[in-house]
């Protein structure tokens, strides 16, 4: 693959907080316009290497080219070029969704207004409502929409489903998809959730020990069955796939 179409390419990075190693010799690949799904259990580092590709946090070694910039040399160039949607809404309490939009439009030269009213009535986020009196599931939709806002070239979504209850997940699962769905998207999304990854997934790489132990096209996972391309069949090849690589 060329490198022109990868979004993020990681070489050995290791990262660590203190004495605690958390990221040993990560190698990733993320293609362009398609959604790789980052699969690991919690505490395996999916956070923090999405921190690493903003710039957020500085690995310790190795190399990391995410749309062709070292997010440590160039952190603020790279996030105006990529959305972000962190595992729990971070926008102030008091803020509306309009309060949040405006915080954010400056530091997104392509951020497009009519994209994110759309994206607000087509994800039915409040208007009026503040982030402090939002449901988890409402929080989450507002964060998609700021997120897709600017068309960013790259989306990095952080746990998005994680702690909602099944139908309210369901639904801002729903939302994801038609999102994702409605044009050719690059995507880097972390979840443990298996049914997650058997419905989004392009491609999966498991995350484990800090390293990735295996990556591919999601098809590859299912042993090339086409029947396993149905959610729950995909899910227990992704199941019995991870099983045999983390044992």
């Amino acid at each position: 693959m060329e490198s022109n179409d990868i979004a993020v390419c990681a070489r050995d990075v290791h990262l660590s907080f203190g004495r605690t190693r958390v990221l040993r010799g990560v190698d990733l690949d993320v293609p362009r316009g398609v959604t790789t799904v980052l699969l690991g259990a919690n505490g395996e580092g999916k956070t923090t290497l999405l921190g690493a590709c903003l710039g957020i946090l500085a690995r310790g070694a190795g190399r990391l080219d995410v749309l062709g910039l070292d997010p440590q040399r160039d952190p603020s160039e790279l996030r105006t070029r990529i959305g972000y949607v962190p595992s729990t809404p971070d926008a102030y309490d008091w803020m509306r969704v309009a309060d949040w939009f405006a915080l954010l439009r400056p530091h997104y030269p392509t951020w497009n207004d009519e994209l994110a009213l759309d994206l607000v009535v087509r994800l039915d986020v409040p208007r009026t409502t503040r982030f402090g009196q939002m449901s988890r599931g409402q929080g989450m939709k507002a964060m998609l929409a700021a997120a897709l806002a600017p068309n960013p070239e790259l989306l990095l979504l952080d746990e998005p489903f994680g702690g909602l209850d099944p139908l309210v997940r369901e639904e801002v699962l729903r939302n994801v998809i038609a999102a994702l769905g409605a044009e050719p998207r690059t995507v880097l999304l972390c979840t443990h959730d298996l049914d997650v990854a058997a419905r989004v997934a392009d491609r999966v790489a498991v995350l484990a020990g800090g390293r990735i132990v295996r990556e591919g096209p999601v098809e590859d996972f299912a042993g090339g069955d086409d029947e396993a391309a149905t959610p729950e069949r995909l899910r227990l090849a992704l199941a019995a796939a991870i099983q045999r690589e983390v044992a």
